[in-house]
């Protein structure tokens, strides 16, 4: 069993995963646009070009998202994307490249559990919170 992350996004969804592919040292798989599926006839011209599926592997996991319409939107709370390294400076790296544009809501420091760990919103309304153990 594997458990992965799906989330929405409010029209930025191809944008957000070029974005994340290479921060994350994933490959995006799958980017389906509404055009291309039989729901293409449902869905507004303008609204065609947006995701209905996506799929970003990183490594075992996958990070999975779609494009809502507007009217069905709502920004992601309760939860974090949680990125666990085993590098500090990896951990630093992959902080920072994702705060671009975002919101910091805990720097990137040492805490008493981990030699890294941090908290941001990203420029997309996504909270990732990115941990490396101290060293055993």
């Amino acid at each position: 069993m594997n458990l992965n992350v799906y989330v929405r996004f409010d029209g930025r969804c191809e944008t957000a995963f070029n974005f994340y592919a290479p921060i994350l040292r994933g490959k995006i798989v799958m980017m389906v646009p509404y055009a291309e599926t039989p729901e293409a006839a449902q869905v507004p011209k303008e609204w065609q070009g947006k995701i209905m599926h996506a799929r970003l592997e990183l490594g075992e996991r996958a990070l999975m998202a779609s494009d809502v319409p507007p009217q069905r939107f709502e920004p992601p709370k309760g939860f974090h994307v949680q990125i666990a390294v085993k590098n500090p400076v990896e951990a630093e790296e992959i902080f920072n490249a994702l705060a671009a544009g975002g919101i910091v809501t805990k720097p990137i420091q040492e805490t008493f559990w981990a030699a890294k760990f941090g908290t941001l919103v990203d420029q997309f309304g996504l909270p990732w919170m990115i941990n490396c153990d101290r060293p055993v």
